[in-house]
């Protein structure tokens, strides 16, 4: 019985050894309270909860395949990763569906969202990208970076999908901020936004997105229209107060109040139902979990393994910055979710994928002589 035991025991070190396990225990504390917090928006739909944690499960899968992989595997595949991923971004675009565009491909037991395959595949695309020549980048180099980044961007927002589109082009730029490139770089694209925003107004934004953008600017002009959703996600902000109402109990997200309280705004259901402590304990994790990613960059001994690790910790970073900004009234709604918080499958698989390269580049870390 020892024996088997032993054996037992071997067996699971050698398959979990390259986990993080650290990262692990804050992450599967996040999808507990995730579930959890479901659990209570969801009106107590015990299917729900089942089928985002079967997604968890897929998730926690492909992180574990993917720490297994060490990093100059990855960088020796990446070109056709990335090729790969542009053909459902060109698909999506004649057999997409979606409420407000073509975003979906419906797979018949799932719906398939290609964007979330560039928040990891474009990241590794820069970094190979980067890593060929020497760092800070040279013009050549960084010129292909941008167009490495402006390809996918260009397609997402064909979709049109604003908010995921900037997601995937921030992750890109992260690369090209780790690597040094000048702050005039930066500026002058900032410029080039900024210049070109009137003619995207007139031309390029929907309906729906100018709405969007207004109500930002201005809640309470519609306030049983389009400032509705705002309004009401700072409602149940405000009332959960230090230790909120109660798990179950909140009176805006059970009355129907909250928008999408399940999805894109499930952090108002978190900060009504547990206050402020409960927010508190969900952003220390997501600071850990950032921090750690940014630690195991600093340690990486290849400049694919450091840019690529840095850059989807800084990601992590945007996705949880630009949901609490939307549902607390700082940024304009665009439809992000909160990582391993909001309810769907594509977007926690890939983000789960992304942090199992992240422990891939400090598993397979060479030792220093």
């Amino acid at each position: 019985m020892n024996v088997i035991l032993q054996w037992l025991l071997e067996m699971a070190e050698r398959f979990t050894r390259t986990l993080d396990w650290t990262l692990c225990v804050a992450l599967l504390a996040l999808m507990a309270i995730g579930l959890a917090v479901l659990y209570s928006a969801g009106n107590q739909n015990e299917a729900l909860v089942v089928s985002q944690a079967a997604r968890y499960g897929v998730g926690l899968a492909v992180m574990w395949a993917l720490s297994r992989i060490p990093p100059i595997r990855l960088r020796e595949a990446t070109p056709y990763v990335y090729a790969l991923s542009l053909v459902p971004l060109v698909v999506v675009l004649f057999v997409g569906t979606g409420r407000s565009g073509q975003h979906w491909i419906n797979l018949g037991i799932f719906y398939f969202q290609p964007a979330e395959l560039m928040k990891l595949s474009l990241p590794m695309m820069a970094a190979w990208m980067l890593h060929v020549g020497t760092l800070p980048p040279r013009f050549l180099t960084t010129v292909a970076t941008i167009a490495i980044i402006a390809l996918p961007t260009g397609l997402i927002l064909m979709q049109p999908d604003f908010g995921t589109a900037m997601l995937v082009a921030s992750s890109g730029a992260f690369a090209l901020f780790l690597a040094g490139l000048s702050w005039w770089w930066f500026i002058a694209a900032a410029a080039a936004v900024a210049a070109a925003a009137p003619a995207a107004w007139f031309w390029l934004l929907r309906p729906y997105q100018k709405d969007r953008i207004l109500t930002f600017l201005d809640p309470e002009s519609d306030p049983l229209g389009t400032g509705w959703n705002i309004i009401q996600s700072k409602i149940a902000i405000g009332s959960g107060g230090l230790t909120g109402q109660g798990w179950g109990k909140g009176s805006q997200s059970h009355l129907d109040y909250v928008p999408e309280h399940t999805t894109d705004f499930i952090f108002a259901v978190l900060s009504e139902e547990f206050g402020w402590l409960g927010v508190a304990t969900v952003l220390a994790l997501y600071l850990f979990v950032i921090g750690r990613c940014l630690w195991i960059a600093s340690e990486a001994r290849s400049a694919y393994s450091r840019l690529l690790a840095g850059s989807l910790g800084l990601a992590f970073f945007v996705y949880v910055v630009v949901n609490g900004g939307m549902i607390s009234g700082l940024l304009p709604v665009v439809g992000v979710p909160m990582p391993l918080l909001s309810f769907g499958g594509t977007a926690a698989v890939s983000l789960l994928a992304g942090l199992g390269v992240v422990m891939a580049v400090r598993a397979h870390r060479p030792t220093r002589r």
